[in-house]
Order: C-alpha cells, then structure tokens, then sequence
C-alpha cells in the first residue's frame, strides 16, 4: 500500500489563492474575449447595412445629376412644372384624375390593420377564457 503525502497547511493555502486567481484571470479572459466578438460581429453587421446605404446614395446622387441636366432644358420646365404643379398653357384646361394605385394602397394598409386588431382581439378573448376555464376547473 502506498503511503499518502501530507499537504501542510500553508500548501492548501497557497494552491486555494493560485488557484482562484487563475480561475479569475480565465474568466476575465473568457468575457473579454466573448465581449470582443460581440463587438466585431456587430461591427461588420454595421458595415454591411452601411456600404448598402453607401449604393442607394450613390444610385440618388446619379438619378439627381441626371434630373439636374434634365432641368437645364425649358421645354423639359415646362412640362414637369404642368405635370406636378398643375400650371397650365393659355387655352388648356386641367383635369385632375385621382391616381388608383395610391387608393388602393390606402385600402390594403387600411385592411391589414383591421386583421390585426382582429387577431388580437380574438387571441386576447381567448387567453382570458382560458384563465377563466383554468381556474373554475381547479375548485
């Protein structure tokens, strides 16, 4: 039979210090490192979301450049001022027609909010004849 080593006391004392303290330095690492990968996943989700916004700005400042040499010709003035402002030549006469896409999209938006207060209504009627149920079953 082997005979077992005494450990002093002074031994455990020291290996329990050491050995929280390592404890602690490898959680403080652990954390710093998780913070830091949070941090650079979100920073390249930031730059993805950025460099799209960086192509949509890019796409106006072409589509202003193109209005803007557009804007030099008066003839061009000329109708875009009839067109949107509803300024007319001597003699014409203007007629306005409502624009049927834009009411129809009011309704559709119109009736996605009814669904929804529908649904919630009914889930809402639902949960608390549920609890009503629960609790006269229980007595």
């Amino acid at each position: 039979m082997a005979k077992k080593k005494k450990v002093s006391k002074s031994a455990k004392k020291r290996l329990l210090l050491f050995g929280t303290l390592s404890f602690a330095v490898i959680i403080y690492f652990f954390i710093t490192l998780t913070t830091y990968t949070l941090n650079i996943i979100d920073l390249n989700h930031e730059k993805k979301e950025l460099k799209k916004q960086l192509l949509v700005l890019k796409e106006d400042e072409e589509n202003l450049n193109i209005e803007l040499k557009k804007l030099q010709d008066p003839d061009y003035i000329a109708r875009f001022a009839r067109e949107n402002y509803l300024y007319s030549k001597n003699g014409e006469y203007i007629i306005k027609i409502q624009d049927n896409k834009k009411a129809t999209k009011k309704t559709s938006i119109n009736h996605e909010k009814s669904i929804r207060y529908i649904v919630i209504g009914v889930g809402s009627f639902l949960t608390i004849l549920g609890i009503y149920v629960l609790r006269h079953m229980t007595k």
